[in-house]
C-alpha cells in the first residue's frame, strides 16, 4: 500500500486502536479506505486521501462540510430516538483541530466515523426504495434550509449553470476543433431547439421568485445510505453540498433513479423514464419538503429532471465536439452515445411531462 494508514489515522482525534485498513467502496474521486479498530464495539472509520485536482480549495470544502454536518448533528440530536453517528457523517478533527491533515507528499487527508449496518444501492429496483431515497434528500434540504451564517463556498463553480454550460457548448460548435460537428447535427439542432426554455429555473432564481438554497449536487442514489430495513439513514458525499435551486437536487435524482436504462445505453428504444419510480421519489421527497419549498419552487419540480438531465447531455455532447478531454471514455465516440441515451430521456420526460406535472400538484 503506497500510504500509511496508521500514521496517517494517528493523526487524528479517533477512538480506538488501529487494527488494519484497505481499499472501500466504488467512488471515482477520492482514494477511500476502512479503517478497523480492535475494540469490540467501538467505532470504526473512513479515512480519505482527497483529490486537490478536482476541488483546488480543500480548506475552502472542508469548511463548508464542517458547517453542514455540525448543523445536521444539532438538528438529529434534538429528536428523540435519533442514532446521531449513524445518520449523519461526523467530521473527526486532527490533533492540530483542523478538520483534515496534510502528510509529507503534500496530500490533504480527512476521516469520519463509518456508518455501521448501512446498505448502498446503485439501482433503484423498487418504488418502496424511490420513496426512501426521496425522503433522505427532502430531509436534508429541509434540515439545511436554516444553517445560519454566510453562503457555503462554490466548491465546483456554475457546476449546474445551463446559461455558463450552453455559453461553452456555442463556443465548442462554432470552434469544432476536433472535426466532430458534422456528426452530430441531430444532436446540437435538439440542443438549441430547447436552449431558451431551459434557462427558465435561472430566470426564476433571478427574478427573486424562487430562493438559492442550500443543495447537494450530486443526487445520485448510491449517495443514499439505507438502514438495514431499506429505510432512508444517511446522505453521503457532501464534496459538492453549495448553494443551488433545490431543482438540481431533485431532477438529478430522478435522471439517475428513474431511468430504467444505463446512462450510456446504445440502444435508445429501451431508455425511459418510469412514472411509477418519479411518483415514488417525489412523494417522499415531498414529505419532508412540503412546508419548505414555496408555491413556484413546487410548480417547477416536474421540469427538474428535464433541466439536469438536458444539461449533463450537453456536458456530455460538448465534451465529445471538444475531442473529449473531461469525461473518461471506453470508446471513441462513448460521450455522443451518452449523449443521444440523456437525450431520449429528455424526451421519454417530455412525453410524460403532463402526467409528471399532476403528480406533483397532487402531491402538494
Amino acid at each position: 500500500m503506497d500510504h500509511n494508514l496508521k500514521e496517517i489515522f494517528h493523526q487524528f482525534n479517533a477512538g480506538g486502536t488501529f487494527a488494519e485498513a484497505g481499499p472501500f467502496g466504488s467512488g471515482h474521486i477520492h482514494d477511500t479506505f476502512r479503517v478497523i479498530t480492535s475494540e469490540d464495539g467501538g467505532d470504526d472509520y473512513i479515512l480519505q486521501r482527497l483529490n486537490n485536482r478536482v476541488f483546488k480549495n480543500i480548506p475552502v470544502l472542508q469548511q463548508n462540510i464542517e458547517r453542514v454536518t455540525s448543523h445536521l448533528n444539532l438538528k438529529y440530536s434534538a429528536i428523540p430516538g435519533s442514532d446521531v453517528k449513524r445518520e449523519c457523517l461526523t467530521l473527526i478533527p486532527a490533533k492540530d483541530g483542523k478538520s483534515w491533515i496534510v502528510d509529507d507528499n503534500g496530500a490533504f487527508w480527512r476521516m469520519y466515523i463509518f456508518i455501521s449496518n448501512h446498505r448502498s444501492y446503485n439501482i433503484v429496483d423498487s418504488p418502496d426504495k424511490a420513496f426512501e431515497g426521496g425522503k433522505a434528500i427532502g430531509r436534508f434540504q429541509a434540515m439545511l434550509a436554516d444553517l445560519p451564517g454566510e453562503p457555503l463556498h462554490d466548491t465546483i463553480p456554475f457546476f449546474h449553470d445551463i446559461e455558463k454550460r450552453l455559453e461553452t457548448f456555442n463556443r465548442i460548435v462554432k470552434e469544432d476543433p476536433v472535426n466532430r460537428a458534422g456528426r452530430a447535427m441531430r444532436e446540437i439542432d435538439f440542443v438549441l431547439a430547447r436552449a431558451e426554455e431551459m434557462k427558465i429555473i435561472l430566470k426564476l432564481g433571478r427574478e427573486g421568485k424562487i430562493p438559492v438554497r442550500i443543495t447537494h449536487n450530486d443526487t445520485k442514489f448510491n449517495n443514499i445510505l439505507l438502514d438495514e430495513n431499506d429505510k432512508a439513514l444517511c446522505v453521503i458525499d457532501l464534496d459538492t453540498v453549495m448553494p443551488g435551486y433545490v431543482h438540481y437536487d431533485f431532477g438529478d435524482a430522478i435522471r439517475t433513479a428513474a431511468n430504467i436504462a444505463a446512462e450510456d445505453e446504445k440502444e435508445l428504444s429501451k431508455v425511459k423514464m418510469d412514472i411509477v419510480l418519479f411518483e415514488s421519489y417525489a412523494r417522499g421527497y415531498l414529505s419532508e419538503t412540503r412546508d419548505t419549498l414555496n408555491v413556484v419552487e413546487k410548480e417547477y419540480l416536474a421540469f427538474a429532471p428535464r433541466l439536469i438531465t438536458y444539461t449533463i447531455a450537453v456536458r456530455f455532447l460538448t465534451d465529445y465536439l471538444d475531442g473529449d478531454n473531461y469525461f473518461k471514455i471506453h470508446h471513441e465516440h462513448h460521450n455522443l452515445q451518452r449523449a443521444k441515451a440523456q437525450f431520449r430521456l429528455v424526451e421519454s420526460m417530455e412525453e410524460q411531462y403532463s402526467d409528471m406535472q399532476k403528480i406533483i400538484g397532487n402531491l402538494t
